[in-house]
């Protein structure tokens, strides 16, 4: 028989709960199957009321009971967290870091010679289950596990691989980009308020839209592009909405932004 998957969490945060109650939701692992440390006590009693599943204050002792360890802590203490952690390291464990900025060499360069690692870019919306993630493998990981870490993180969303090159790229875009879906929620409800509808109701229809066309997108697989001109009658009332959204320049716009976050992950990263 396979030896049962045993994840330990560096740091009990909020990703890192999210990441847990998700694992245990799609039943990859069980709340036994878990471990998570993290200094704070708040943080670890918060982790084991919405997992069930037992912290630690140490590191260490969750890389002992774990053979795949989730790095979630903030990347001002990655350092201090994988010294902790550097000699029990072995060839069984796996090191999946959703530490922001922090490259596979440095992550490489802190834990023995041939650690398998794994770089993920998360996003916020893995805090209710719809995240969009991307990871990159080190020198040492294997396709199994980049299988894994794929398999993990689909259960709280869905999981692209790319070469680590392109992260920064995954960061200005889904990283970032709820942040860009939030204005463009609120000015939707604002029009909305304009037009005379109470805000309540403008924010809740504004939201369901973005959620409908998202999932119109991905469930149907058509181009954006076709899915928009579904809607979009020969003299009707949608295209004169487009008509203003192309003289603001919208989607010259939300390319540039994901551009400049692009290049400030790079500007980070370098530093």
């Amino acid at each position: 028989m396979a030896t049962p998957l045993k994840i330990g969490f560096l740091g009990a945060g909020k990703m890192a709960t999210a990441l847990a109650k998700g694992f245990i939701n799609a039943k990859l692992v069980t709340a036994k199957q878990l471990i998570a440390a993290d200094p704070f006590d708040a943080a670890r009693k918060h982790f084991t009321a919405e997992t069930g599943a037992k912290t630690a204050a140490a590191n260490l002792d969750a890389a002992e009971a774990a053979t795949v360890l989730i790095l979630a802590t903030k990347p001002d203490q990655v350092a201090a967290a994988l010294a902790e952690i550097s000699g029990a390291f072995g060839k069984n464990h796996l090191l999946i870091s959703i530490a922001a900025g922090v490259t596979l060499a440095k992550l490489e360069a802190a834990l023995p010679a041939g650690a398998r690692v794994i770089r993920v870019m998360p996003n916020t919306p893995a805090l209710v289950g719809a995240g969009a993630s991307g990871f990159a493998l080190g020198k040492n990981a294997t396709a199994a596990d980049a299988e894994l870490a794929k398999k993990l993180l689909s259960a709280v969303g869905v999981a692209m691989q790319v070469k680590e090159g392109l992260l920064d790229a995954v960061t200005g875009l889904s990283g970032s980009g709820p942040a860009y879906v939030y204005q463009f929620i609120e000015a939707l409800s604002d029009g909305g308020v304009a037009a005379g509808l109470p805000r309540d109701i403008a924010t809740k229809l504004a939201a369901q839209t973005v959620l409908g066309g998202a999932k119109m997108v991905l469930e149907t697989g058509v181009h954006p592009g076709a899915l928009k001109d579904q809607v979009t009658s020969p003299g009707g009332t949608t295209i004169e909405g487009i008509h203003e959204l192309e003289k603001g320049k919208l989607r010259a716009t939300v390319m540039s932004a994901v551009r400049a976050a692009t290049e400030k992950s790079k500007l980070l990263g370098r530093g």
